[in-house]
């Protein structure tokens, strides 16, 4: 059940727990805790879903979240507060394997690419309609799986430039609040 009256929601995918926050799986929650801190916010339990959330504005109201589920089962919060708050925009963000390291591109629909965060988030809203802040993590070394590249931490290299990458997915994710999807992409693919 969505409205045109009903908030923006913006979701950062990670794993929950002190042993997954550096690893390139959490660079969503890396940008909701970014967006967190610019809208001056603390995360707080949510009443419906299992998940944190900062009710806050960016033009308009925004719901930002973080499931507190491992990734995999990430789509029943993300369906609850789709339908508590009656969002009529849903934005998740999460890592990309497909595109090198520190890019960050926008899209509406499609597929997931073998992301289970987006496909249990599609199976559970009923729909692949919702837009994607991809933030590109770079395909593993060698013969690596990529299961176990997305649960490792960035590398050094990686980290001296991760705080700029996380502020251009965080600007990106408020430019489509803002702007629209057209007008973001426009801004964020152009560079």
């Amino acid at each position: 059940m969505t409205g045109p009256d009903g908030p923006a929601l913006i979701v950062g995918l990670g794993n929950p727990g002190p042993g997954y926050v550096g690893n390139r799986h959490n660079v969503g929650a890396m940008v909701l805790d970014l967006l967190g801190t610019r809208a001056g916010g603390t995360f707080k339990l949510a009443r419906r879903g299992r998940a944190q959330v900062i009710e806050a504005r960016l033009d308009r109201r925004v719901v930002l979240a973080k499931p507190l589920t491992y990734m995999n089962v990430s789509g029943g919060p993300v369906a609850a507060l789709r339908q508590f708050y009656k969002s009529d925009l849903l934005i998740v963000v999460h890592d990309e394997l497909d595109l090198p390291f520190g890019v960050v591109r926008l899209k509406q629909g499609g597929g997931e690419g073998g992301h289970n965060g987006l496909r249990s988030i599609s199976q559970s809203i009923g729909t692949k309609d919702y837009v994607r802040v991809r933030v590109g993590i770079g395909r593993p070394p060698g013969r690596q799986d990529p299961a176990d590249f997305v649960l490792r931490d960035f590398s050094a290299a990686e980290r001296k430039e991760l705080d700029l990458v996380i502020d251009r997915a965080a600007d990106a994710a408020e430019a489509v609040v803002r702007d629209g999807l057209t007008a973001a992409q426009n801004a964020f693919h152009a560079s």
